[in-house]
């Protein structure tokens, strides 16, 4: 049923913008007027879509750098922590086998 739903709205948004292209197309303007307007609407048209696809590429930029910088400091801590476990494993195994039992 959710199938059904989604092609209506598709068609009714399709039929919406059939009638608004017609509603241009037969307005009190002459031809050149509404080619004018046309232009000017699709100019506006191209400028949002450049300026929001330019949006959303420094948004996935700045994403990104973050994930970067989290996996950086990942990394840091990963090798700290088996640095840590190197010193304890060669501190414990020194100490066995210098012959005191320290464990």
């Amino acid at each position: 049923m959710s199938d059904r739903n989604g092609s209506g709205v598709l068609w009714f948004l399709a039929g919406l913008g059939i009638g608004a292209a017609v509603g241009i197309l037969y307005a009190p303007q002459s031809g050149n007027e509404t080619r004018e307007i046309l232009m000017a609407k699709a100019e506006e048209g191209r400028d949002y879509v450049r300026k929001r696809a330019r949006d959303a590429r420094e948004q996935a930029e700045q994403w990104a750098d973050r994930g970067k910088e989290a996996l950086k400091s990942q990394k840091e801590s990963f090798r700290s922590a088996v640095e840590a476990g190197r010193q304890a494993y060669r501190e414990k195994t020194t100490a066995a086998t210098d012959g005191g039992e320290n464990l």
